[in-house]
């Protein structure tokens, strides 16, 4: 229930709601660093440590699955209580862990520090998530959550670069100095100012501007109402097929490594090959922010707008993705080449090799059509609930995206080895990421089926809003 009343926010012009949202774009990247630095160090660590490499695995694996359930109990309580100290704890919490997990000595106290690093993670997705769509007008959600959700894999990809560069001659040190950059980016949180739930939508902004305060808080007995939204539901549930096909992708440097290997490249030569490929590949992904853009201007036109971005988006991926997994690629690399050189010669045969050009092109068009789902979704969730219920629900779309990613990754591997018996390597690596990519059609339906639900949604949390705002004005209150 409410808490009418008057309150003075703190800051709150232009520059300072522009530092606002950057922190929370750099620091939604920085807790994906964290995520991103054992990978890379497998080989590192496992010896040091005294146990197989397939145990450092399991760290990573059981770090994800604590880190999505935790996010889900982060987000209750962020709905319900005042997040800014709780997203400082959960910074300091993940910057503890990772240093427990550059100190630690034992298998034991490195997994338990990953553990608990997982824990302060979960913090910062999904109560930071709640956090910035109060801070941008629902004009401008599509763009700016297109920003925040890159960051993400700007950050895995920046701690995977970190681990291996770093931590090539002492795994350790990533850690450490990533821990003191937490430390500092909790710092950083205390000159953010305090944002007001509901702040950005336009139903409040008159009763917030005349010293109101919006002091809804979610309970237990607002679950059953979010799960009844038919739109969260679709939102939720696409993330289980998406991630299936998204899971999949991540065996596609061995695609690359695969055909260069057949050209007659070694080992080593092949895999920095697969590497650099799949590196200038993910550059598509850049492309959300035109997603973003374009969800925006639609939704301007239609309350079914972002849903059918997404819905076109993902399903018009699904034949480039085969083009690209099938399309003959002559890659011209000297064998027992450095790195670099390796890296000049790729990005030479884009424009030297047409087959090279083609599969980039393809490539680019294919994840700039599927990131489109990314940011539509994150506003999707910010347009369908009341600003106590965003941080639950994305959070709960994370752990079953969680969930799908996770099978999509074990799967595929399986899928490689029962293909092996009819298709000769590579070609059994491209028909199973083939195959795979056919559960991005279950996920185009489920957002068609999302714009059909998210009208009706909408107009609920708009006619919703507009009565709040009636009980939260001041005059509502004249005693106060």
């Amino acid at each position: 229930m409410p808490i009418g009343g008057r309150r003075s926010a703190r800051g709150g012009g232009p520059v300072h709601r522009l530092y606002s949202v950057t922190v929370f774009v750099v620091l939604a990247s920085l807790d994906n660093v964290a995520i991103g630095l054992v990978p890379p160090l497998y080989e590192s660590i496992a010896p040091d440590l005294g146990v197989a490499r397939a145990a450092i695995g399991l760290v990573t694996a059981a770090s994800f699955l604590v880190s999505a359930v935790a996010a889900v109990a982060w987000a209750y309580v962020g709905d319900r209580s005042d997040r800014k100290p709780l997203l400082m704890i959960g910074t300091l919490i993940w910057a503890a862990g990772t240093a427990g997990s550059g100190l630690a000595q034992t298998y034991p106290l490195f997994f338990v520090a990953q553990v608990l690093a997982a824990v302060g993670i979960g913090a910062v997705g999904s109560v930071g998530f709640s956090v910035v769509t109060d801070l941008v007008t629902p004009r401008r959600r599509g763009l700016v959550l297109s920003f925040w959700g890159l960051s993400q894999g700007v950050g895995t990809l920046a701690g995977t670069l970190v681990g291996g560069l770093l931590g090539a001659h002492d795994w350790r040190r990533p850690f450490l100095l990533l821990s003191a950059v937490g430390v500092l980016a909790t710092l950083a949180y205390l000159l953010t100012y305090d944002i007001r739930r509901g702040q950005a939508e336009p139903e409040l902004s008159g009763a917030l501007a005349s010293g109101g305060d919006y002091d809804y808080r979610i309970s237990r007995a607002d679950l059953p109402v979010i799960l009844a939204r038919r739109t969260n539901r679709w939102l939720v549930l696409q993330g289980l097929t998406a991630q299936v096909a998204f899971g999949a992708l991540v065996w596609l440097p061995d695609l690359f490594r695969e055909r260069a290997e057949a050209q007659g490249l070694s080992a080593p030569t092949a895999t920095a090959v697969g590497s650099v490929f799949a590196t200038l590949f993910q550059l598509g992904g850049v492309l959300s922010i035109v997603g973003g853009l374009v969800g925006d201007a639609l939704q301007r036109r239609t309350p079914r707008g972002r849903a059918l971005v997404a819905a076109v988006g993902i399903l018009a991926a699904v034949p480039f993705y085969l083009v690209l997994f099938f399309v003959p690629l002559r890659i011209e690399v000297p064998d027992g080449a450095p790195a670099a050189e390796v890296v000049l010669a790729v990005l030479g045969s884009v424009l030297t090799e047409p087959t090279v050009g083609l599969s980039l092109l393809t490539a680019l068009v294919a994840l700039g059509l599927t990131s489109a789902n990314s940011p539509n979704w994150f506003a999707l969730i910010a347009d369908v609930n009341p600003p106590e219920h965003r941080g639950t629900v994305y959070s709960l779309g994370n752990l079953v995206n969680g969930v799908g990613r996770a099978a999509g990754n074990g799967l595929i591997g399986l899928a490689f080895q029962a293909l092996r018996s009819a298709f000769p390597p590579p070609l059994n690596v491209a028909v199973g990421l083939a195959a795979f990519q056919l559960f991005f059609i279950p996920t185009g339906v489920m957002y068609w089926l999302a714009s059909r639900s998210a009208p009706n949604d909408i107009r609920g949390v708009h006619d919703l809003l507009v009565e709040r705002a009636a009980e939260v004005a001041p005059e509502h209150h004249p005693t106060r």
